[in-house]
């Protein structure tokens, strides 16, 4: 499956027991920096709502900033997650591609040129049945992060079944983020491959 936004990570093969606990606590200063990147970046989303919609071109370095916010936010929410132990560099490098300097990789490929200025103008209708669909799915994402937290903690892996599931909610939530953030034009599957 291909898709403008694409998720890709290696799950390490053991996960220290104690990181289930603690880990989410590491993550306060992430968690702070990205709720005020989330509110920078829903006044960047309004922005390029406007832009595309008067001029039907999404200015590149909205289009980068997005890209950044919504890498910042799969990477902390992987890490709060405990699917791995390295701790998530604070990098603002705003561009379409993945730095790489992180196992949890997402790379980009924002539409630029030639948006459909209807389907920009009415993205607030067009993204429900999306979001409702990646709700659902992060809500049975979140039953199954539970059962992992107590996996995980006496046995320090990661069920396949589990993992497999998890890693496809990251995917779509990636895709309705990257819808609604106004990344592209391509409507997110209902799927999590």
């Amino acid at each position: 499956m291909t898709y403008p936004a694409t998720f890709t990570f290696d799950p390490p093969e053991k996960v220290e027991n104690w990181r289930p606990l603690v880990q989410w606590l590491m993550a306060i200063p992430h968690i702070v920096v990205l709720y005020l990147l989330s509110i920078v970046g829903v006044i960047a989303g309004i922005a390029a709502w406007l832009a595309i919609v008067i001029t039907g071109k999404m200015p590149e370095g909205l289009a980068n900033f997005g890209c950044m916010v919504l890498r910042y936010q799969t990477r902390v929410g992987a890490y709060i997650g405990f699917l791995h132990g390295e701790y998530p560099p604070f990098d603002f490098t705003a561009t379409a591609a993945d730095p790489g300097n992180h196992p949890v990789r997402i790379d980009f490929e924002p539409a630029l040129e030639g948006r459909n200025r209807l389907t920009v103008l009415l993205r607030l209708l067009w993204m429900i049945p999306a979001m409702i669909f990646a709700m659902v799915i992060q809500w049975v994402a979140q039953i199954l992060w539970l059962i992992a937290f107590f996996a995980v903690l006496f046995t320090g892996k990661w069920p396949e079944g589990l993992l497999n599931f998890v890693l496809g909610a990251q995917r779509v939530g990636l895709r309705a983020n990257a819808y609604a953030f106004l990344l592209t034009d391509e409507y997110p599957p209902f799927e999590t491959a």
